[in-house]
């Protein structure tokens, strides 16, 4: 059953977040996922984020075991690592679903 999450983030480096998406893209595409919705926010009206909120997304896999095994990837710490933790100040996940398709 395909299983998603909901994301609200922070971007403070564009560039950087732009290079970890180029980045981790091949390696959420070998475990079968993707985005379905990915939207900058240029207002926020109501957000219990104890951050500011620029980027919400959905990002898709087919199961729970490849969402699992993908944040646990060693090349994809890697990616993160590296552009990803630069370049974002604050996340939150609003929501964890299996979505009804």
């Amino acid at each position: 059953m395909p299983f998603e999450n909901l994301v609200a983030l922070h971007v403070v480096d564009e560039k950087g977040y732009h290079a970890y998406r180029e980045g981790m893209m091949p390696i959420l595409t070998r475990y079968g996922g993707g985005f379905r919705y990915d939207f900058t926010v240029e207002r926020t009206l109501k957000s219990a984020a104890a951050h500011p909120i620029n980027r919400l997304f959905v990002i898709t896999f087919p199961d729970r075991d490849a969402h699992a095994r993908f944040f646990a990837d060693p090349d994809y710490l890697k990616v993160r690592k590296q552009f990803f933790e630069p370049s974002v100040q604050g996340v939150t996940r609003i929501a964890d679903y299996e979505p009804l398709l």
